[in-house]
Parts: C-alpha cells; structure tokens; sequence
C-alpha cells in the first residue's frame, strides 16, 4: 500500500468564516496564566483543528494579535474565539453562569483521571488549564464542578500544558461530537 503525502489543496480545509459558522465542540478552554506564548499559540491551533467554541485568556496569558503566539497559532488566532480576563476567577463565574461545567486539569486528591471522565452529550464544559510552574490556581480550583488528572507512568509529574490541552481537546471532541 502507498501512503502519498496529501497537497494543501486535498485536504479541503474550511476557512475562517466557514469555522466561525460551523457547529463547535461545547467547549471553552481557560488558560490561567499561561506564560509562554508558544504555548499559547499552540492551544490556539488545536482548538482550530477541533473546532473548540472559544479560549478564555486569564491573567499573564497574552492575547492576540502578537508575532510569538502567531508563530505556532498560524492564524489559528484569527478563526477560534477568544476573550480576555484580568482574573480567571471573573472568567470561570461568567462560564458558570451560562450553564458550563468546569473542570480544572490538574492533580489533586479525588480528581477523575481522563480514561474515566464520561461525558454528558447534554452539557457544555469549560477546562481550565494552568501555569508551566504552578499549575492552576487553587482559587480557581476551588470554583471548579470537577478536576480531570491525565494519567502518568514515568518519572515526571506534569506535561507541558499546551501538550495536555492537545490531550484534553481530543477527548472532549471524541466524547461530544
């Protein structure tokens, strides 16, 4: 069997105003105080790629438009959703106050690890994502209706968040499209 590289063209992507129309995964990814904009940039593309409903930026997470977030964005920036808040804490009430239900992604005791989480086709979710260092706040922890742990079998406690929104991403869209 031959595996022929796809052109650009084949691949029959949609375009920005074709995305903002389109039905989007119920869900709202919340990055607390995500410092990198690589990171940033990167949890723009592949909420492009699976069609999230929009990205909060809390904090020290830098909105668009800016040259570092648009080098692995890709213009990911200019088709996804996105507001900006001062407090996560103000971005999770508001959230809360449309019907989402939050889920911080962190570690902590009695969260649900992510090959456990079943979600309810009837809801619509929001998933806060946390700092390189510290993770996300425990204020905002706090807020939360529930936490979701990836599950981890090497040395290391913790990935590099825009690799755990990649994994959160997937499974929402698995489980709710």
């Amino acid at each position: 069997m031959r595996h022929r590289k796809l052109k650009i063209e084949e691949l029959k992507r949609i375009s920005t105003e074709e995305f903002r129309l389109s039905d989007k995964v119920p869900l709202v990814v919340v990055l607390d105080n995500v410092r990198s904009l690589h990171n940033v940039g990167s949890v723009f593309r592949t909420s492009d790629a699976y069609r999230v409903e929009a990205i909060y930026l809390c904090g020290v997470s830098t909105p668009p438009p800016n040259a570092e977030i648009h080098k692995t964005a890709l213009g990911a920036e200019n088709s996804v959703s996105w507001r900006y808040f001062s407090k996560t804490e103000e971005a999770v009430a508001e959230l809360k106050s449309k019907g989402k239900f939050i889920f911080s992604i962190e570690q902590t005791e009695n969260s649900c690890l992510l090959n456990e989480l079943a979600l309810d086709q009837t809801k619509s979710y929001a998933v806060v994502l946390g700092n390189e260092v510290k993770g996300v706040q425990q204020s905002v922890i706090d807020l939360s209706d529930g936490v979701i742990e990836l599950p981890q079998y090497g040395t290391k406690h913790s990935l590099n968040v825009s690799v755990t929104a990649g994994i959160i991403i997937w499974e929402f869209a698995k489980q709710l499209l």
